[in-house]
């Protein structure tokens, strides 16, 4: 049996077939035409970039409107005018061509690479599929073709680029192991698109599983058996049975509201990180967005976006959800998230120094752009503006007076806005925590991030291996800080949601319930299945559940205890 990263659910069941990528390795030279080695870099970006337009449309052919999105950043990467003024400087150095797009990826990678935020960690990946494909035409080698295989194929290969399972052949493919990538990687997220189950970073598993061995893949417990015993493949055929009849028994909770058991309406949004993104979040149910983080398009720029680039992003939003309520999150820029143009200077301990709304509040007259954008934006739907990184009630006021500043100036042009836009808090600081009280006089709705919020209250960075067990939901420390939060937010009468991963967990919805949490901002595929396990709790119970929990002194009495009372 082998570990891996749990990528998209389901069980699947077949033969393996193991793709080799193609041997890249080249000899660098000396060049005496650089105009020439130019002209070979420029007609392998051109065949590269019309190759990716034509994946993306026989994506959206197959219904794949969104995630043939996540294709798009292939194109921008292989015609970004910054990368391909690298390549050139380095020819007219006298570097070939394979070299010179070597060195320039890989500075793009690795600065991908050291980023802490998966989302933005996963853009490596995206980068060296670019670089693969440049590389490959330029030394004449085929990459790997996953379009045409035999039926019930476990496709073993050492990374499962986003260009491969775009064109995927769907139909014969059981289940995908890889030995790199995360969840958020963009296959992982057509994986999910797909329905295909799929276990990654699996250690050596191109070396471990041979052509032709029997394989069982368990994408939701991240497991890979090769060559089972008659008992277990009968075990987990029963239990990819039971998997089906329960996702046709999801459905029961499309098109419904959210509600306990005893009718108390909750709210079920989505957590999205582009416009493409609220096309997944209608698809599965989603009653609005609970985040839409912003960085993506200042992440994606070579200068900070002008309003109208802003505006355009989050309009589309706000139209697509009509009128439900869409939560976006002003810049979050520094810590983990490097952007080059936006000079942000080195720290030893960027989580804890020059980011998110401080940077922002320092940079009015470019934060004031975003403002004037989300302004714009809420004439066309429920838009509402979430500050990131609270730790002082001057930043929330801050925060309220340069967006009366910019409804003044789009008064000033004859621009429409919601003159009525709720400001809200992103909690995710220990300080923000404390003062819950005040914060709840000066906003219109708390979210939790619960990603951050267990990080720094537990002080563990949730991707040390060694510090690992410290950073869960279930910690004392983390309960009584979500219960004073929400307490806080529902003495005030506002509204109080969570966006972290905790707001899916099984296990903890029902405590969730108990806290009071209005709103559960989860990822798309999650909506129907949270929607299930809310609708099978009353207060009651919840409360119960609640006081019994708060009494225990470790995250293991607590996990026991909820693992106990799960429904």
């Amino acid at each position: 049996m082998f570990e891996g990263v749990n990528a998209s659910d389901g069980i699947g069941i077949g033969v393996a077939q193991v793709a080799i990528a193609p041997d890249l390795s080249f000899e660098p030279v000396k060049i005496d035409d650089p105009e020439a080695e130019k002209a070979r870099f420029v007609a392998a970006r051109d065949k590269f970039v019309a190759a990716t337009e034509a994946q993306i449309e026989r994506m959206k052919a197959n219904g794949l409107e969104k995630e043939a999105g996540i294709m798009t950043a292939h194109i921008e990467f292989g015609t970004d005018d910054g990368i391909k003024d690298m390549v050139f400087g380095s020819i007219d150095g006298g570097v070939c061509a394979e070299q010179a797009v070597t060195e320039a990826y890989d500075m793009y990678y690795n600065m991908f690479s050291a980023m802490e935020d998966e989302l933005f960690r996963e853009r490596a990946a995206d980068v060296a599929d670019v670089k693969v494909g440049l590389l490959a035409d330029l030394l004449g080698k085929e990459v790997v073709d996953l379009s045409s295989l035999p039926e019930n194929s476990i496709v073993v290969v050492e990374e499962l680029t986003p260009s491969m399972t775009a064109d995927i052949d769907k139909d014969n493919v059981a289940a995908i192991v890889t030995e790199t990538g995360g969840r958020t990687s963009h296959a992982a997220i057509i994986c999910r698109a797909l329905e295909i189950p799929a276990v990654l970073s699996v250690a050596e598993a191109t070396k471990n599983i041979k052509p032709g061995d029997l394989v069982v893949v368990d994408g939701a417990k991240g497991t890979v058996l090769v060559d089972p015993s008659d008992d277990e493949l009968a075990d987990y055929r029963e239990k990819a049975k039971k998997l089906a009849e329960e996702k046709a028994a999801l459905e029961a909770f499309r098109g419904v509201p959210t509600k306990t058991a005893d009718g108390i309406e909750k709210i079920l949004v989505a957590n999205i990180g582009n416009p493409n993104d609220a096309n997944a979040a209608v698809e599965h149910d989603a009653e609005g967005v609970g985040l839409f983080r912003s960085e993506f398009l200042f992440m994606d720029a070579q200068e900070l976006p002008s309003e109208e680039e802003q505006f355009a992003a989050y309009q589309k939003v706000a139209l697509r959800m009509k009128d439900q309520p869409v939560i976006i999150r002003t810049l979050d820029v520094g810590g983990d998230k490097e952007i080059p143009y936006m000079d942000l200077p080195k720290e030893e301990n960027p989580f804890l120094g020059y980011r998110a709304i401080r940077y922002c509040l320092n940079n009015p007259e470019e934060y004031k752009v975003q403002l004037r954008a989300l302004l714009r934006a809420s004439a066309f739907g429920d838009v509402k503006i979430m500050v990131p990184l609270v730790t002082c009630i001057d930043e929330i006021r801050k925060v309220k007076a340069l967006v009366e500043e910019c409804k003044a100036e789009l008064d000033a042009r004859g621009v429409k806005y919601n003159p009525n836009i709720e400001i809200g808090t992103m909690v995710e600081t220990p300080a923000a925590s404390l003062i819950a009280d005040v914060l709840a006089d000066e906003c219109d709705f708390f979210s939790i991030g619960t990603n951050d919020l267990i990080g720094y209250t537990m002080c563990a960075d949730r991707g040390q291996d060694k510090v690992a067990y410290l950073y869960n939901p279930y910690q004392p420390a983390v309960l009584r800080s979500l219960q004073r939060i929400i307490g806080e937010a529902n003495k005030a009468g506002i509204m109080v949601g969570m966006c972290g991963e905790a707001a899916a967990d099984p296990l903890f919805i029902p405590v969730l319930i108990g806290f009071g949490l209005d709103e559960f901002s989860v990822s798309a595929p999650s909506i129907l299945k949270a929607r299930r396990i809310i609708s099978q709790w009353t207060k009651e119970e919840a409360d119960a559940l609640v006081a019994k929990i708060m009494t225990f002194k470790t995250d293991a009495e607590v996990k026991a205890a909820l693992q106990a009372a799960a429904k």
